[in-house]
């Protein structure tokens, strides 16, 4: 069996030929098997492509590819599809933090039917901003169906033939694979592991990135968000309504009364703030359709080293 196992690469030449050598060595540990390896340079600010591109001249199963500039995790993930040879496609980190003993029970996992299988770090610790903000995530992916419940989401994943055959039709350039796949199919499952600490380096997720990878995944594949700010609009308006008539029926009763300004500027301030929050949701929306209207690629690739000779492939995805 061929695996190919994909690594988006971002400034990780001090660290990424110790990665590969590693799953090198856990791949042919199974009699039979072969591997396939890509890398993909984000547009690092460092030498990784140069390393990278060694690594693929001296070793032909290794393929290379350098993108125009940076497009994110998603994305450089998405540029490695046309160049998978393998029955089944791994994801993993470039960091060293997911373990390359434990690809095979991602793999064993698709050979049992599944298409798409996630590694769930039991044992992650995080910072209580990122836990909380997390949770709220998972939550809205839930609600939205982007995600399934009881699944739980992580870079280090598996694809099965079938779902990297879907993705080859999969055109966005707002990457959210594991939402268009669960659209696709409903054999996704989750494998325990334990994650390890980052031979060197930090996070490349900033804030910014997070909130656009969840807006993203939010309003990607479904009109649900939408829906809830009609909803909340729709509750707003019948809200409104009732306390209109409260203050006409108390002014009546009590003539006495005076206007009330901060009454008037609470409700005015909560109005115009589910208003900006309906605008801002639409805009999103529109927003997408025009990027998908004006051909927006998802990736664009400067250069390859070490594919198929005389393979054909799209230097930029739209």
């Amino acid at each position: 069996m061929l695996i190919t196992i994909i690594i988006p690469c971002y400034n990780s030449s001090k660290m990424i030929e110790t990665v590969v050598e590693e799953i090198k060595k856990e791949i042919v540990k199974r009699q039979g098997n072969k591997y396939q390896i890509i890398l993909v340079n984000d547009c690092s600010k460092d030498n990784t492509f140069q390393v990278i591109a060694d690594l693929a001249k001296k070793d032909s199963c290794i393929v290379a590819i350098d993108l125009a500039r940076n497009f994110g995790q998603a994305n450089a993930k998405m540029a490695a599809i046309g160049y998978i040879k393998g029955d089944i496609a791994v994801c993993v980190d470039d960091d060293g933090q997911h373990p390359s003993d434990k690809i095979y029970d991602l793999v064993d996992k698709i050979n049992e039917g599944y298409d798409l299988v996630y590694a769930h770090f039991s044992g992650k610790k995080q910072n209580l901003f990122r836990r909380i903000s997390s949770a709220v995530n998972t939550k809205l992916l839930e609600l939205t169906g982007a995600k399934k419940k009881g699944i739980y989401n992580s870079p280090f994943l598996a694809w099965s033939s079938y779902a990297i055959k879907a993705l080859k039709n999969y055109h966005s350039p707002f990457v959210s694979a594991g939402a268009y796949l669960m659209r696709c199919t409903d054999k996704v499952a989750n494998v325990e592991v334990e994650q390890r600490a980052r031979m060197s380096g930090h996070s490349g997720y900033s804030l910014k990135k997070l909130v656009n990878m969840w807006l993203t995944e939010f309003t990607n594949f479904s009109l649900v968000p939408l829906r809830l700010a009609s909803i909340l609009g729709l509750f707003s308006s019948f809200g409104g309504g009732i306390l209109g008539i409260i203050l006409v029926i108390r002014k009546l009763i009590h003539p006495s009364i005076a206007a009330g300004y901060t009454s008037y500027m609470a409700v005015l301030l909560l109005i115009g703030g589910i208003l900006m929050l309906m605008l801002g949701l639409l805009g999103e929306y529109v927003g997408k359709i025009y990027m998908l209207v004006s051909g927006q690629p998802q990736y664009c690739i400067r250069e390859v080293v070490g594919s198929i000779e005389g393979e054909k492939k799209d230097e930029l995805r739209e």
